[in-house]
């Protein structure tokens, strides 16, 4: 099953369907998104973001709705703007604003999304089939937040461990994060943005790479494998990974139904209309959800550890 990271990838890419030349009707609808996501018992949801979308239910609009947090929210969710958005700077600007805004207003979370977003859109925009040089990957990561010394900073700790190859969990014990990877955007990019540039185009070497790291293995693994999904396409990732999906009322073939009027609509085609499903489904899901992540936590108590 997907996590709630996927999930906000598909509330913005179905969010860009209905509105792709309007950031504040994108804004709007993806609040409404969040809204009714929340009503499906979501498991493993941020602080911040379960205080957004309750100030959302309060009659906040989406540009006063977010938090104080620098969470991972905002990142989880950017690398399909960043795709769609890849030829249009200005609308990917704006669109990565409001995204982050609905529930973070920590400009360290909007750094976060801008560098998932612009990583996104040049591997598309550029067709890069090889890994490209480091200046000019570093690069992109300091336009994200070249204004905050601690993101300059990190970009410097990034250029340095691909200057020796260093090995990601390595780069993450430089970090502080050997217990594994937080939910805060400034450990989080770090690792998945030097990931996918140590292992470019291997998806199953960058996935695994970051996944061996721990801590909140499921944003991690979603970033890691949008942006290196960005890069090799979907006969990039393992077919066994794809198949053994379970997954309703959001089945695979919604998901690649999305993706389909997405690239339709960037062809100029009319087929801009979100995808249906059978969203009532969504209520049991969740809960069939919470009960498997609960399961496994308890397993964890018991032995064999």
């Amino acid at each position: 099953m997907v996590s709630d990271d996927t999930e906000h990838l598909v509330f913005v890419a179905q969010s860009l369907l209905a509105h792709p030349r309007s950031p504040d009707r994108f804004g709007a609808r993806l609040g409404w998104c969040l809204r009714l996501w929340l009503l499906s018992v979501p498991a493993g949801i941020g602080l911040g973001t379960l205080r957004a979308i309750l100030r959302l239910w309060m009659f906040r609009g989406p540009s006063r709705s977010g938090v104080r947090s620098a969470g991972n929210g905002p990142a989880m969710r950017s690398a399909i703007a960043g795709a769609v958005l890849r030829n249009r700077p200005d609308d990917l600007e704006q669109v990565v604003s409001v995204s982050t805004r609905i529930t973070h207003t920590d400009p360290r979370a909007l750094t976060g999304a801008r560098v998932v977003a612009y990583l996104a859109a040049w591997a598309l925009r550029d067709s890069l089939a090889e890994r490209p040089p480091l200046c000019a990957f570093l690069a992109i990561l300091r336009s994200a937040g070249s204004e905050d010394c601690q993101w300059v900073s990190l970009v410097d700790e990034i250029g340095a461990a691909a200057r020796d190859c260093v090995p990601v969990a390595e780069f993450a014990d430089r970090l502080g994060l050997a217990r594994g990877v937080s939910g805060y955007a400034y450990h989080t990019v770090p690792v998945v943005a030097y990931a996918w540039y140590l292992h470019f185009g291997d998806f199953r070497d960058a996935l695994e790479a970051v996944l061996n790291c721990g801590g909140d293995t499921d944003t991690t693994g979603s970033i890691i494998g949008a942006l290196t999904g960005a890069v090799v396409g979907e006969q990039g990732i393992p077919a066994e990974w794809v198949d053994g999906i379970w997954e309703w009322p959001r089945t695979t073939h919604v998901l690649r139904e999305i993706a389909d009027r997405l690239t339709e609509a960037d062809a100029g085609t009319d087929a801009s209309a979100p995808v249906p499903y059978f969203w009532p489904g969504l209520v049991p899901r969740g809960l069939l959800f919470l009960m498997v992540v609960l399961a496994h936590g308890f397993r964890r108590l018991l032995p064999p550890y």
